[in-house]
């Protein structure tokens, strides 16, 4: 079995680097970490034709998220302001966490 290595978790801060919201920033809703892919708020905006049913009396069109492949984003350090890649950092109370790799700041949700 083939483990990801996506260190991306809900309610991160995130830009998209491909696709049609290219350069977009937004917050993770939802992790899918079986089929690699995340919710972003806003990003990737979907619309479905919905038939009238219990749920939604009216019908009609409903906008909402579709999921990305978390390959096409990238994680915003809240220090530098920039898309950064993450290295995990061992702290003295021997907890793990997620740091910057160019302000070398650590990074939590």
């Amino acid at each position: 079995m083939i483990k990801n290595k996506c260190r991306i978790k809900k309610d991160d801060k995130v830009k998209v680097l491909a696709g049609k919201d290219k350069g977009k920033i937004g917050k993770i809703l939802k992790v899918d970490r079986k089929k690699s892919r995340v919710l972003v708020e806003n990003i990737n905006m979907i619309k479905r034709h919905v038939k009238p049913n219990a749920q939604n009396r009216q019908g009609g069109i409903v906008e909402s998220e579709a999921p990305l492949h978390w390959s096409n984003i990238m994680l915003m350090c809240n220090k530098c302001m920039t898309p950064v890649r993450t290295k995990m950092q061992r702290l003295e109370n021997g907890k793990n966490m997620r740091m910057c790799r160019k302000c070398k700041e650590i990074i939590d949700a």
